[in-house]
């Protein structure tokens, strides 16, 4: 029979055991609707719950995350696959606490990475020492291969679509590859820069989206998150350099991104490795399965 300081010892081993990371890759399909706005502030939303929330800045060669928090990075993404150093000495941090992973801007070659640098920045993440609930990943706009890469890799994608037949069509797209080429069947959908929140535009988007899988993608499934409403203040949030949850916490927009915390919470968390290249896979593999919540 085992004595008591050997089943104190068990049970902080299963305490120090390191739950998995909830990684949401937010993605668009096109540029120009907000995608980064959106990973900003709903990284400074969770942020303001007491999550540790990290934020990669995955548009490789375009880089503008810290440009939009008013941040002056010294190292980035560019220096970690020069070997320069480890990602950990690239991370810096942002308001209320949340970290950011800079990436580089104006470096054409880090825009034309293939496959294989993609999953060494990918591995790379596991061996980070920052204690993280959460890893927002901000993809490039379109089909590139980061993109496809990234998705794969993360446990939820999340797409962001506003009114414009381009968005909507890109977005289709987005997901078509996603699920015939890579295998990935779920999505999150987030209507942004609604215009009229009384006749329920976000989910009218959600509607054309739905419709148009359902005839093509029979076994996609697409889940409304919600809408984030068009708001001048977030224009003069970006003016500020910093996030309309942080610069205008009672505007439109703050109180929209401050509620999707909580339905995020309710996303089931990961079960384990799903045998392919994953964000923090050693702690899926590692993690006690009896502790997470199963799949829906």
């Amino acid at each position: 029979m085992p004595s008591p300081s050997e089943n104190q010892s068990s049970a902080s081993g299963r305490r120090d055991k390191p739950r998995p990371v909830r990684v949401i890759a937010v993605s668009s399909g096109k540029g120009g609707v907000g995608k980064t706005n959106v990973s900003v502030n709903l990284c400074a939303a969770m942020a303001r719950t007491g999550k540790h929330v990290m934020l990669m800045d995955a548009d490789l060669g375009l880089a503008n995350v810290d440009l939009l928090l008013g941040l002056q990075p010294k190292r980035n993404l560019s220096h970690v696959l020069e070997g320069q150093c480890s990602l950990d000495e690239v991370v810096v941090e942002g308001p209320n606490g949340m970290l950011i992973v800079p990436a580089a801007s104006g470096i054409a070659d880090m825009a034309d990475l293939g496959h294989a640098q993609h999953v060494g920045i990918i591995r790379a993440f596991s061996e980070l020492t920052h204690p993280l609930d959460v890893l927002v990943v901000d993809t490039a706009a379109g089909l590139h291969d980061s993109v496809t890469s990234f998705c794969r890799a993360a446990h939820e994608v999340l797409v962001v679509v506003c009114d414009e037949p381009a968005s909507i069509t890109d977005a289709y797209a987005l997901i078509k590859v996603l699920y015939r080429d890579h295998g990935v069947m779920r999505f999150r959908i987030l209507a942004n820069m609604v215009r009229n929140e009384q006749e329920d535009e976000g989910r009218s988007l959600f509607r054309k989206l739905v419709a148009v899988c359902d005839r093509f993608l029979d076994d996609v499934t697409l889940d409304y998150v919600g809408s984030i409403p068009y708001d001048d203040y977030l224009r003069k949030a970006v003016q500020r350099r910093q996030s309309v949850v942080e610069a205008f916490p009672s505007s439109p927009a703050a109180r929209s991104f401050a509620a999707l915390p909580s339905r995020i919470e309710q996303w089931p968390m990961p079960r384990g490795a799903r045998g392919g290249i994953e964000f923090f896979v050693e702690r899926l593999i590692n993690s006690d399965q009896s502790d997470l919540e199963p799949a829906p």
